[in-house]
């Protein structure tokens, strides 16, 4: 009888971030398969379990082993960080799984970095927000320009993943060059630096300030509306409550 398949979102990498639900599959599964650094989040504290990891771009070689131990009977969780929904590796393994008629994966939900560095920095995405990669590696940068600068002109809150890599050091000044067509140069934006893990930090800045700041890919950007303020410590989007009403 084949196993089943659990993608499973781990959140921001701390242990005490991994959802119950999450911490159950894991416990229960027989293989854990990821990404390399992903699998040395969990290694210490799942020690007795199997592991399978690769390299980046193998995401699909990823699933297609996954299926095959699942196959063999074994339980497998397939683990990313943040949750397994959001660029995570729940399309591709249900791609993969539809090709060949797999129908036992369930996926698991995590905390995404949207939500845990929003926490960190107070309330950037307490109104309507859209999360845009800068990444064009699966994606062209201009439909990911069209997408910056319609979000700004919507009025949405933007969190940027992805902002910088060793091939795309200029990527975020990119996007905030695009933004600054709409937004004014002292919107209220933030980065979160390694979300739950060694190294976390947070900064609030304005937009023109933004655009020159060192990110990597282990930064997530807030780019704010015009609603969103500076409150010290927070960054805060109004959601706009008013005595009178």
């Amino acid at each position: 009888m084949a196993g089943f398949i659990y993608v499973v979102g781990i959140g921001p990498g701390k242990e005490d971030g991994i959802t119950k639900e999450a911490e159950k599959v894991l416990q229960q599964s027989d293989i854990i398969a990821g990404y390399k650094t992903y699998i040395d989040l969990v290694r210490d504290r799942f020690s007795d379990k199997e592991f399978f990891e690769n390299g980046m771009t193998k995401e699909l070689e990823r699933c297609r082993k996954c299926i095959d131990f699942a196959l063999e009977g074994k339980n497998v969780a397939l683990i990313g960080s943040g949750d397994s929904g959001v660029y995570g590796m729940a399309s591709p393994m249900l791609e993969e799984a539809k090709k060949v008629g797999f129908d036992k994966v369930k996926v698991i939900p995590g905390v995404t970095a949207a939500l845990s560095g929003g926490a960190l920095l107070g309330a950037p995405v307490g109104h309507d927000f859209a999360v845009i990669s800068l990444s064009d590696r699966l994606t062209s940068w201009e439909l990911i320009e069209k997408r910056l600068r319609l979000a700004a002109e919507a009025h949405f809150v933007m969190v940027l993943y992805n902002p910088s890599s060793h091939n795309r050091k200029d990527y975020l000044k990119k996007a905030c060059d695009i933004v600054l067509e709409v937004l004014p140069e002292e919107t209220c934006c933030g980065i979160a630096r390694n979300i739950g893990r060694d190294g976390q930090e947070t900064e609030i800045m304005t937009l023109r300030e933004l655009r020159d700041t060192e990110v990597d890919m282990f930064t997530t950007v807030f780019i704010g509306n015009l609603d969103t303020r500076n409150f010290g410590d927070y960054m805060v989007t109004l959601r706009g409550y008013r005595e009178d009403l």
